[in-house]
C-alpha cells in the first residue's frame, strides 16, 4: 500500500493543487456527486450542513483532506461506518481511514457540520458567505465554496449536485439547477434543487433573499436538451416585488442577447436562465451555473451596465459549461465573456467590435505591459488587462480568419467541449485544426498570451 499522510494529500499528475490556489483540491480523489441538506437561519446567521458525497480514489487513500472553511465538522461517515479520527484546521477537514480505500474504487463520505459562515480572502478579494442586509449572498470564485460545504474546490473538479435547503419563511433560496420540490412549514420552507450538468465547485450557489421569481420569457426547451435559436430559452428574474419593474426594464434587451450569443457561440448549454437582483450594491456582478446575480446598482440601461449583464451571460458557454482544468487559464472565461460584450455591442446596433477594440487596444497601450495574460499568476489573475487582453486576442483571430470561419470556429469549440474542463493548450489545438492563419496557431496567439509586449492588431478586413 502506497502511504499518503493524510495531513499533505496525495498528488498525481494532473491540475491538483494548483499554484495558483496551493491550499485548494486534493488529487487523491474525484467527486462524482454531491448532495447537500442544509438548514440556514437568517437571524442569526447560523448554517446547519449534512453532506453526503459520492467520489473515487485516483490512488490508495489512507485518508483525504476536504476544503471547509470556518465550520466545524461534528461526525463524518466513510462508507457509512464512523469515521473515528477526524482533525480540521481553519481551512481543512482531514479524515483518517482505519482501512485504505483503493485506487479506482468508489466511496461515499456523510459529513455533519455546522457554525457561523465566514468569507475568505481569495485572490481577488474576499469570497464565500456574505450576510446582506436581508439575506445572504455567495462569491464562490474561485475558493468560495468551501465556505457553505465540505469539497473538493478546484475548477477540475466537476460533479453532479442536489441542495435541499431549509430557511425562514417569507425568503427564497436560489440555487442552480432544477426546482423539484418545495414544502411549506410553520416557520421554515424547504426547497429542493437538482444539477444535472457536471458542475465546478466555485459555480455551486445560493442566495438567499425576499426573491420572487419571474419570468423575462415562457418558451419551453426539450427537457434536458440545451436551448438553440429555434427554442427559445426560458428567462427568469429573482428579484423583491418593489425592484421587479425597473430589473425588467434592464434586463429588456437580454432575450435579444440570447439569441445573439446562441447564433456566435452555438446552443445555449442550458435549459434555463435565471438573473438574481439583490437589494444590496454589489460592487460587481457575479455567475454561477445557469444563473448570474446583480446588485440594484447594476440595473441600467446604459452601456455600463449592459455590458455586464452581457458578460455574465456569456460565462454561461465559457466558464460555466467549458470551464478551465486550471486557474492560470482564466483568460479562456475572462477574455470570452469580454468579446461577448463587443458581440452584443454590434449585434444591439450599437458600436462594432472593431471599434471598440481599437479603443480598448489604445487603452491598453497606455498603460503597464507587465502582464502575460496567458499565465498571469494568482495576483493577477482578475486583472482587467486578463479580460481585455484576452478579447483583443480573439478580435485577432476574427480578423485574420473572417467572420464565417471565426463564429464556426467558436461553435465547435463550445459544442465538442460541452460541460467539459479546458486548457489553453486545447484552444490553441483547436484554432489550428479550424482555422487559416498563415503561420501555426501557437505562434499567432504567442505574442497575445505570454508575450508582455502588446501586438498590434491585424488590418480590418471585415465588411
Amino acid at each position: 500500500m502506497n502511504h499518503h499522510p493524510p495531513t499533505d494529500p496525495p498528488r498525481s499528475p494532473d491540475f491538483i493543487p494548483d499554484h495558483y490556489l496551493p491550499r485548494s483540491g486534493n488529487s487523491g480523489y474525484a467527486v462524482l456527486h454531491y448532495d447537500l441538506d442544509l438548514t440556514c437561519t437568517l437571524g442569526s446567521n447560523r448554517l446547519d450542513g449534512s453532506a453526503w458525497i459520492t467520489a473515487v480514489a485516483t490512488v490508495d487513500l489512507d485518508g483525504l483532506s476536504l476544503d471547509l472553511f470556518a465550520l466545524g465538522a461534528s461526525r463524518c461517515l466513510l462508507n457509512g461506518s464512523k469515521v473515528r479520527r477526524f482533525t480540521q484546521t481553519r481551512d481543512k477537514l482531514v479524515l483518517h481511514f482505519s482501512a485504505p480505500v483503493r485506487a479506482g474504487e468508489k466511496f461515499s463520505l456523510e459529513i455533519h457540520y455546522a457554525g457561523i459562515p465566514q468569507l475568505r480572502s481569495g485572490p481577488g478579494g474576499d469570497v464565500g458567505w456574505e450576510e446582506l442586509s436581508d439575506g445572504v449572498l455567495l462569491v464562490g470564485q474561485p475558493n468560495g465554496a468551501a465556505c457553505w460545504f465540505p469539497c473538493n474546490d478546484h475548477p477540475s473538479q466537476k460533479a453532479t449536485y442536489r441542495f435541499v435547503v431549509s430557511t425562514d419563511s417569507g425568503y427564497r433560496p436560489v440555487c442552480n439547477g432544477r426546482l423539484t420540490g418545495h414544502h411549506r412549514g410553520l416557520r421554515r420552507d424547504q426547497w429542493i434543487y437538482e444539477v444535472i450538468e457536471p458542475m465546478a465547485s466555485y459555480l455551486a450557489t445560493l442566495q438567499i433573499g425576499r426573491y420572487e421569481l419571474h419570468p423575462l420569457t415562457v418558451a419551453q426547451p426539450a427537457c434536458g436538451q440545451p436551448a438553440d435559436s429555434r427554442t427559445p430559452v426560458p428567462q427568469l428574474v429573482a428579484v423583491a416585488s418593489g425592484r421587479l419593474a425597473r430589473a425588467r426594464s434592464a434586463l429588456s434587451d437580454q432575450p435579444r442577447m440570447m439569441q445573439a450569443f446562441i447564433k456566435a457561440f452555438g446552443p445555449y448549454p442550458f435549459e434555463d436562465y435565471t438573473v438574481v437582483v439583490t437589494e444590496d450594491n454589489l460592487e460587481i456582478p457575479l455567475e454561477a451555473h445557469g444563473i448570474s446575480i446583480l446588485g440594484k446598482n447594476h440595473l441600467d440601461r446604459r452601456w455600463r451596465g449592459q455590458r455586464m449583464i452581457a458578460h455574465e451571460l456569456a460565462h454561461q458557454w465559457f466558464g460555466n459549461s467549458l470551464t478551465i482544468g486550471r486557474w492560470g487559464d482564466i483568460w479562456l472565461h475572462e477574455g470570452f465573456a469580454s468579446y461577448a460584450e463587443w458581440i452584443w455591442s454590434e449585434a444591439s446596433g450599437s458600436h462594432s467590435a472593431h471599434h471598440r477594440a481599437k479603443k480598448a487596444w489604445k487603452r491598453l497601450k497606455a498603460s503597464d505591459q507587465d502582464i502575460a495574460i496567458g499565465d498571469p499568476g494568482p495576483e493577477e489573475m482578475f486583472d482587467d488587462r486578463v479580460y481585455v487582453r484576452g478579447a483583443l486576442a480573439l478580435h485577432a483571430l476574427r480578423l485574420v480568419a473572417g467572420d464565417r470561419d471565426f463564429f464556426a470556429m467558436l461553435k465547435s469549440w463550445t459544442v465538442a467541449h460541452r460541460h467539459e474542463n479546458v486548457t489553453g493548450a486545447q484552444f490553441t489545438a483547436h484554432v489550428q485544426d479550424r482555422l487559416e492563419l498563415h503561420m501555426p496557431a501557437e505562434d499567432f496567439l504567442r505574442p497575445w498570451l505570454f508575450e508582455c509586449a502588446l501586438p498590434a492588431l491585424p488590418p480590418n478586413t471585415m465588411h
